[in-house]
């Protein structure tokens, strides 16, 4: 079978405010989603769906994709995804679903699931690189969001990424010269972007804040200094904790951390971003935190 391979990512600077515009620094990390593909020239019109989480069969589905109906299926609701998928790929594309063949697709998420690391945009983009297919759009009609994590998935690099007032995005040389002294925990549980994102969208729009976060992704690309990176990450997170009127992590949970902490992506779950200090491993193993990753154990730069 042949591979595709999309990396997870990190969004460092500016959740929530992405949707608005707000200028996104975000990362790619060592753990992705593969893609196996093979075609069949057997005139049936199916599609023979596997997905795996970290080698482990989790969901199976055969498709006819003649009439775009399940035949079979562990998962339903799961399945009832991949058709919408596979069918918005099939109006893209002019060089998949277009015969009589079938088609042996699976997939490996490397990551644990309630990681956050990207199991949908992994996705997207591996089923857009090989239909030929734009992945931002196919990303839009079978998901929404931003589009910063496909960015990510498609360029394998650290990337600046802007949604408005269109879809732009640069690679960017993000290796700070401090970036073996920053930690990354995880706190147990997958926040639901989408919840995140509508509890964002009933506050009142602020176009000042999506210039000031715009301002502190610039200067956080340029950061040569801890102190001074630890100092726009604690303005960044109150920035936000205000406009959301709820507390930060720091505040809810890690109140006697020495270092600074910084939610990454939507608040309340997924990963956080601190700086080691002495003790560290034991401080968040205490808390019962126990995945605590190093630069070099999970980003891929």
């Amino acid at each position: 079978m042949n591979a595709i391979f999309s990396p997870g990512k990190l969004m460092l600077t500016s959740e929530y405010f992405a949707i608005d515009g707000a200028l996104v620094l975000a990362v790619p990390t060592k753990l992705g989603q593969e893609f196996f593909f093979e075609e069949k020239d057997d005139h049936q019109f199916l599609i023979h769906w596997e997905a795996f989480h970290q080698n482990k069969l989790w969901l199976t589905a055969v498709m006819d994709y003649k009439n775009w109906q399940i035949q079979e299926t562990n998962i339903p609701a799961s399945a009832e995804f991949i058709l919408k998928t596979l069918k918005n790929v099939q109006q893209l594309s002019n060089i998949r679903f277009t015969n009589d063949c079938s088609y042996h697709l699976k997939t490996n998420l490397q990551f644990p699931a309630d990681f956050g690391l990207g199991s949908s945009s992994t996705l997207m983009n591996n089923l857009a690189e090989w239909a030929e297919v734009d992945p931002f759009y196919l990303n839009t009609i079978s998901l929404g969001g931003s589009g910063y994590d496909i960015a990510v998935a498609k360029e394998k690099s650290a990337v600046l990424f802007q949604s408005k007032p269109e879809i732009q995005y640069e690679k960017v040389d993000f290796s700070p010269s401090f970036k073996n002294e920053l930690i990354f925990i995880h706190l147990n549980q997958k926040q639901d972007s989408r919840e995140g994102i509508s509890f964002y969208k009933s506050k009142p729009k602020s176009q000042k804040l999506v210039h000031e976060f715009s301002d502190i992704t610039k200067k956080i690309l340029l950061c040569n200094e801890l102190e001074k990176f630890s100092e726009l990450m604690m303005i960044h997170e109150h920035k936000i904790a205000d406009f959301l009127e709820i507390l930060t992590v720091k505040e809810k949970i890690f109140s006697d951390c020495p270092s600074f902490v910084k939610s990454l992506g939507a608040w309340g779950g997924d990963f956080v971003m601190s700086a080691k200090f002495r003790g560290f491993k034991d401080y968040f193993w205490e808390k019962g935190f126990t995945s605590v990753f190093e630069w070099s154990d999970i980003i891929d730069l």
